[in-house]
């Protein structure tokens, strides 16, 4: 017992030594493979690489001479030899010149460029000679030019990217014939013939072939089958056809199949339910048309499914409650009918739902959603659900992110809303929610929310905008728009430093915009229109990156402040129908956005609709007045470029340089009290569609220059004092005479008054000849020997003549005096002319030299004190005390009269050197009664 025992202790000894000698000669050996250096051949050729680059992102910063190259970032090297086996650099904002030290990479097998931006520059013909490369994928880098035949050398590649570079073609596909072994293939944006790629490359796993202008789906093509294919993007093309019934044939293996956007019409072949064993399909944005097959059940391993924005009609059919892997489903936007399928409820694994914008009846029920447990994107606008949510409904799940019931009849109390903390996207707009929404915006107090999109607009909202907007920062979008809100806006609004649009309008808002606003400096959308509010105030400059800025209809009073000029982003300028008098300020010609072209448009919305890729529609829209009606503008809001100071009290003329803003389609300064021409170059606003700048007091001839306007769909010059002859060009006379009514003095095609020959040649221009230049020096000549001999005739008789000579010195006297009295009365005008408006305008005092006083206002108040003193005079009984009273009558209005044109004198010389803005009115206090 004990010798069995002691051999046992010495084998198990003996075994433990050797494991323990294995052990660290393993170790030992994998650490000396892990510490092979980089080849210095290697490490030279990438150091050439990058001086060649531009890196803006400095991802490249660890390339040095003093580091291994093998731990860069972005490099991989084999462990055994040491040699550099991989490049990633990818996303890394790379520009410049690739270099081609990479062909000293001789062990390099994957090269990733993809997602940089090289200019345009043609890509490389040497990569061609990269022999051991079994992955190359330079898809959006910006290249151009003809894709080099010499890649089909590369006879070892089995993934090739070359997607998403617009600016690259291909004239034919032969040199692909190298390329045997290829499993992935994208030429994305290529005008390519798909069939015969396929044909070539049976082996193929992967093949994207998006936006390749692709016309033809083959419906004869019954003999292909590739068993090899997994995956066949065929979205974004033109084909206008029938799916083809030979797409069940395509492959026993075919997990996904996309021919979105693809003009694709009549019903979803029954066929394509054959591919059992596909995991996604998307038909979206085609005109697919009839029901939905009950087959669909068939394809029982689908994760994505989209058949939204079609013409599909009947119901969703009942057997898509077999697709028990399903996650992701998008029916929205069809013609659909009837209820919701109990089946669909029961999708335990379902994450987002689209069933919006068709014409489907259901209620929203408990017993639904509390299948639903995994469910994070919510679609059900426009579904006509008339029902009150329950409570449970706004928390019935923590993954919930989306909610969107918007333009449904949906009735229920916001101040029962208790939102999970990760709701992102909450839309209810068009609705009847109702209560106060403070309650709403205070009841999340104990901690902030990680909502982004607010859109409670068009409801029955009411109440005060709270100061518990510290624990909302992350909204990006709120609008909370028509609605019965009142009150001033808080000063805790600011604390929204995220917010990119802010949407009041119409509501009873009143007061002044909080300074704090300046604080949320992302703002490209500001919609106050239709409240009470004060002034516009001076920060305004600081949000300088508004793109719109909408306060119609609001109230606003005093003056339009120059800071305004420097939101050189402005597209959208909506002021009207407000109280601001003053001038327009002339250095609106410095918003750059409205003069030059739109190089970088910045998306007003944050997540787009594009089928499939993004899960969430939300697009601002604004409405506008551009063409005399208002009009919503949604996607297209991008291309308004608009004007609007109509229906205020603004004076003045408008600034000659207004036509330097060559972007500017929408031009309204209409029902103002402006003065003066019209701008002669307005014609040079190329983009212009409608110009109003009616019920002014616009003088002198329209611009012949307006003739070169041909874009323009809307005119309207009525009611001012233009005279001459309307400029002649198929634009200008296709419209109504309306649109030149009063205006006494104008004629000429479309108004029924002829002109004569003298209105004629007010809009006549010079021509110069050599003809006119020698009767014009004829003409200066003649002058000047007339005035010679004039001149000493006249100065002979005052010579011989004494009765006359002594007449021109009593004259000459009588000057002198006449002279002095002039420059005296001038020297005291300026009093004078206080004296005078103190003694009339009463509650007007004066403060500064220049005072905004109309001439229609001096006229209406010498005419009314005219109207006063006569009819005091006929109530006076004795005719001394009505000499008496005429005389003071006459006295009055004569002094009065005078004071009136030294003051409208005054006026014109000064309106148009006037420097100083008069002080802006002090704000109404804000009635509501609901103040802070």
């Amino acid at each position: 017992m004990g010798a069995s025992f002691a051999t046992y202790h010495v084998l198990f000894l003996v075994w433990f030594l050797l494991v323990t000698f294995s052990l660290s000669f393993f170790f030992i050996t994998a650490e000396s493979i892990s510490n092979v250096s980089c080849s210095e051949k290697d490490n030279q050729a990438l150091l050439t690489l990058k001086r060649g680059l531009t890196d803006h992102a400095h991802v490249l910063s660890s390339w040095s001479d003093n580091k291994d190259c093998c731990i860069w970032d972005r490099v991989f090297c084999d462990k055994k030899t040491g040699r550099v086996s991989e490049l990633h650099l990818h996303y890394s904002r790379l520009g410049g010149e690739i270099s081609c030290s990479l062909l000293q990479l001789e062990h390099l097998n994957y090269l990733d460029l993809s997602h940089n931006d090289f200019n345009c520059t043609p890509i490389p013909t040497f990569l061609g000679s990269m022999y051991s490369l079994t992955h190359l994928n330079l898809s959006s880098a910006n290249f151009s030019g003809l894709i080099p035949h010499q890649l089909g050398n590369l006879s070892g590649l089995r993934y090739l990217s070359l997607g998403n570079n617009s600016n690259l073609y291909v004239d034919n596909l032969r040199w692909m014939s190298g390329l045997s072994t290829i499993q992935y293939l994208d030429l994305s944006y290529k005008e390519v013939d798909w069939l015969q790629i396929m044909s070539k490359f049976p082996s193929l796993s992967k093949l994207y072939l998006s936006h390749c202008q692709l016309d033809s789906l083959n419906p004869s093509l019954g003999f292909v089958n590739f068993t090899s294919l997994q995956l066949l993007q065929l979205s974004d093309n033109h084909f206008n056809h029938e799916i083809p019934n030979w797409f069940s044939n395509l492959s026993t293996s075919l997990l996904r199949l996309d021919l979105a956007n693809s003009s694709l019409i009549g019903n979803i072949p029954p066929s394509i339910f054959n591919l059992e064993k596909l995991e996604y399909l998307s038909l979206c944005f085609n005109k697919l048309t009839e029901q939905i097959p009950e087959l669909l059940g068939q394809l029982k391993h689908l994760t994505f499914l989209d058949l939204g924005l079609n013409s599909l009609s009947g119901p969703i059919p009942s057997s898509v409650g077999n697709l028990s892997y399903i996650r992701s489903l998008y029916f929205d936007e069809n013609q659909l009918n009837g209820t919701i399928p109990k089946s669909l409820w029961l999708l335990s694994m379902l994450e987002t739902l689209f069933v919006g914008k068709n014409s489907l009846t259901d209620t929203v029920d408990e017993r639904h959603f509390r299948k639903l447990s995994k469910l994070k994107n919510l679609y059900m606008s426009e579904t006509r659900i008339s029902d009150k949510a329950p409570g449970w409904f706004w928390n019935w799940t923590s993954n919930i992110t989306v909610i969107n019931l918007s333009n449904n009849h949906i009735e229920y109390d916001v101040s029962d809303i208790f939102l999970s903390s990760t709701v992102k996207v909450l839309n209810i707009a068009n609705n009847s929610f109702y209560g106060p929404i403070s309650t709403f915006l205070c009841q999340k107090k104990i901690r902030k929310n990680k909502l982004e999109i607010l859109d409670a607009s068009n409801n029955l909202l009411s109440g005060e905008l709270s100061h518990c907007w510290k624990y909302w920062q992350s909204l990006i979008h709120l609008n909370l728009g028509s609605n019965n809100l009142v009150g001033r806006i808080p000063y805790s609004i600011g604390d929204l430093v995220n917010l990119q649009s802010l949407r009041l309008q119409n509501n009873s808002i009143c007061g002044d915009i909080p300074s704090s606003l300046k604080r949320c400096s992302n703002l490209s959308l500001i919609d106050m229109s239709d409240n009470h509010l004060s002034i516009i105030p001076l920060w305004i400059g600081e949000m300088t990156n508004l793109i719109v800025l909408r306060l119609r209809s609001s109230e606003f009073k005093g003056y339009i402040p120059q800071q305004i000029c420097q939101l050189s982003s402005l597209r959208i300028l909506d002021l009207a129908n407000n109280s601001l008098s003053g001038s327009i300020p002339n250095c609106l010609k410095n918003i750059s956005a409205m003069a030059l072209p739109d190089s970088n448009f910045i998306s007003f919305s944050s997540m787009p609709y594009i089928c499939p890729y993004i899960y969430v529609s939300y697009v601002e829209n604004v409405q506008l007045v551009p063409k005399g009606k208002e009009m919503e503008y949604k996607e297209n809001l991008k291309l308004v470029r608009l004007i609007d100071l109509s229906s205020n009290n603004l004076s003045g003329s408008i600034f000659a340089e207004i036509s330097d803003l060559f972007e500017l389609r929408f031009l309204n300064l209409s029902r103002n009290h402006l003065m003066g021409k019209i701008p002669e170059k307005i014609g040079s606003m190329k983009e212009l569609e409608s110009v109003d700048l009616s019920q002014n007091n616009l003088s002198g001839k329209i611009p012949s220059s307006m003739s070169n306007l041909t874009f323009l769909s809307l005119l309207d010059l009525s009611y001012n004092n233009l005279s001459g002859r309307i400029p002649s060009s198929t634009q200008l006379q296709s419209f109504d005479a309306l649109r030149y009514i009063g205006n006494p003095q104008l004629c000429g095609d479309p108004l029924p008054k002829n002109c004569t020959i003298e209105e004629q040649s007010l809009n006549i221009s010079p021509i110069g000849s050599v003809e006119d230049d020698s009767k014009n020096s004829n003409f200066y000549i003649g002058v000047g020997v007339g005035f010679i001999t004039g001149f000493w005739a006249i100065c002979g008789a005052l010579f011989f003549n004494k009765t006359w000579r002594h007449a021109y010195f009593r004259f000459a006297n009588e000057i002198k005096y006449w002279i002095y009295v002039i420059a005296m009365i001038k020297m005291n005008s300026l009093e004078k002319l206080k004296a005078c408006l103190v003694y009339y305008f009463i509650g007007c005092p004066l403060i500064s030299i220049f005072f905004p006083l109309t001439v229609w206002e001096g006229m209406l108040k010498r005419q009314k004190l005219a109207e006063e003193f006569n009819e005091m005079a006929c109530k006076a009984s004795l005719a001394d005390q009505q000499m008496q009273v005429q005389e003071n009558i006459q006295a009055q209005i004569k002094s009065f009269s005078l004071c009136i044109d030294e003051i409208l004198l005054l006026y014109t010389e000064r309106i148009g050197e006037a420097q100083e803005l008069p002080p802006q009115p002090i704000a109404a206090p804000c009635q509501s009664g609901l103040g802070f």
